[in-house]
């Protein structure tokens, strides 16, 4: 949870300089920087716990000697 809220932050302020260099908006930059990277935040939550299932899946597999590749195929 820590890596995303530090993703979180550090994409608040990106996004916020980035909107603000373009627009030159304190209230532009801080209304895109308050919904774009809350949004994307969610998203990046959610990809890592798919991701943390996959690895799992994967050192499940690794566990399966390689002469039974035929019988764990189902």
């Amino acid at each position: 949870m820590t890596k995303t809220i530090t993703f979180t932050l550090m994409h608040f302020c990106i996004a916020f300089s980035v909107t603000y260099a373009l627009t030159g908006s304190l209230a532009i930059g801080g209304l895109v920087a308050a919904v774009e990277p809350l949004c994307n935040s969610i998203g990046f939550y959610f990809h890592e716990k798919i991701w943390q299932r996959l690895d799992k899946r994967q050192t499940f597999s690794e566990v399966i000697p390689p002469h039974a590749w035929l019988h764990h195929q189902a």
